[in-house]
């Protein structure tokens, strides 16, 4: 349908057209001028981003595309509408609660009110900001500014509640964690005590090295006596099979005197035998002044010889002394570093007890100051006023939209009028009834015949040339 068809069928049916857009307009207007007012109050709130005060971090979250979209279902709880309905008393109105008996009295009346509240309430998120805007709508501004206002001061309690509740939690957890580690604390070191006084561990690093000291000292005796017991061994065997050249018989000088003397002894005898025989006095006399010295010689020699055995004898006594001690004192080495040892893993209980207490004594001071906290990270940006204007019903803008809708309704009826009565207004309508040729068009009174375009000549083709021509 081209659009002059289209005008001229809303020129002949322009009654009918004008008729459909005055009632709906009209209509529009009234119940716009009907219609109760109804005002439109806002408050805003900043979702700050600031670091907790307490743990000195950004608050977890703020970092995710939904954490504004969780903020936003938060006003629109039924918690913060509760809070609203309790923190205004609203259940305490006559009105609310002659409406809530009226409408059957099912169930609470704070929900009822609650529910009332958000079916008047909206909640919209700024784009690219974390600025929340509660709009509330009602028939009196100064009530629509009053709940608008007690939506943001029951959402900032609210978010304030949600972190301090959970703080309040986890204080008690880790108040009751804490007394668990001071008590494995305590037991660590009781235990640590109890042991060092069984062992007498006072400082145990000092005294192993005493002991060590201790321990090389008698090592060192021990090799010292080794040595000196083989070499007394040595010469004491070597004086049981003979003692005339033990090392010590010939440095003795009593033996080297009697040795002497038995020479001179012997020479003399050997003198006097030679001169006056075997049996003279004199040769007698000798002889038995050399066999008396001689005597003394063995007899200084198995003393000389006889010390050195005892000499050995004791060497070998001290050398097993300082075997036996050398082995006690290792013992008591080892003992001490098995409990210097056992004592360093009770100490390192006790310094694992006394981090973890401490880890835990962080936390509890941590949650206990966030448990007291007073702040929310939401804070009001702006207060709703009562509006001077009412929001609803816009009257013109109602207007303006029936005007329009009424002009499609009518020319929609008047098509479908047209549709159902066809009549013919121009001559596509004729062409379109009458299979024949048109050659012109006779014009209104007052006008000159036209004759058909070029293109309606066109479109008519050879009959209608001939038709000409026989006319």
């Amino acid at each position: 349908m081209t659009p002059s068809k289209l005008m001229s069928i809303i020129l002949a049916r322009w009654q009918l057209v004008l008729l459909v857009v005055l009632v709906t307009t009209l209509t529009a207007l009234g119940v716009s001028l009907v219609l109760p007012k109804r005002y439109l109050a806002s408050a805003s709130v900043v979702v700050d981003a600031k670091p907790d005060p307490v743990s000195a971090l950004i608050y977890p979250g703020m970092a995710s595309p939904a954490y504004m979209n969780t903020q936003v279902d938060v006003i629109a709880s039924d918690r913060v509408a509760l809070r609203v309905v309790r923190d205004l008393r609203l259940t305490e109105l006559p009105e609310l609660r002659e409406q809530w008996q009226a409408q059957g009295a099912e169930g609470s009346m704070e929900q009822w009110v609650a529910a009332f509240l958000q079916a008047n309430m909206e909640v919209k998120p700024s784009k690219e900001s974390n600025v929340l805007t509660v709009n509330y709508r009602s028939p009196s501004p100064q009530v629509a500014a009053q709940m608008a206002n007690a939506f943001v001061k029951a959402y900032i309690a609210t978010t304030l509640d949600l972190r301090v509740e959970p703080a309040r939690q986890y204080a008690g957890y880790f108040d009751q964690q804490a007394k668990a580690a001071l008590d494995r604390l305590e037991q660590a070191r009781a235990k640590l005590s109890a042991y060092e006084r069984e062992h007498g561990i006072l400082a145990s690093d000092e005294r192993l090295d005493v002991e060590n000291a201790r321990l090389n000292e008698l090592s060192s005796q021990l090799v010292a006596l080794s040595s000196l017991a083989t070499e007394s061994r040595s010469r004491s065997g070597q004086a049981a099979r003979g003692g005339d050249q033990l090392p010590d018989v010939l440095a003795n000088p009593v033996v080297s005197q009697l040795k002497a003397d038995v020479s001179r002894a012997e020479a003399n005898l050997q003198q006097l035998s030679t001169r006056y025989g075997d049996n003279h006095p004199q040769v007698i006399e000798a002889k038995a002044s050399v066999a008396d010295t001689r005597a003394k010689l063995n007899t200084e020699i198995r003393r000389v010889t006889g010390s050195v055995a005892v000499t050995s004898t004791i060497n070998s006594q001290r050398e097993a002394e300082t075997r036996a001690q050398l082995e006690a004192q290792r013992a008591k080495v080892v003992k001490l570093k098995e409990a210097r040892d056992e004592a360093s893993g009770l100490m390192r209980e006790v310094e694992s007890a006394q981090r973890a207490y401490e880890n835990i004594t962080t936390r509890l001071t941590q949650t206990s100051l966030e448990s007291q906290s007073t702040q929310s990270n939401v804070n009001l940006l702006a207060e709703a006023t009562p509006p001077l204007k009412p929001a609803s019903p816009r009257v013109a803008l109602n207007t303006a939209l029936a005007f329009v809708a009424g002009l499609v309704l009518a020319i929609g009826i008047a098509l479908l009028l047209e549709l159902r009565d066809r009549k013919v207004r121009d001559a596509d309508d004729v062409m379109a009834v009458l299979p024949l040729p048109m050659l012109g068009v006779l014009p209104a009174p007052g006008r000159r015949a036209q004759a058909l375009p070029s293109a309606e000549r066109r479109l008519l083709g050879a009959p209608g040339a001939a038709s000409r021509g026989a006319a």
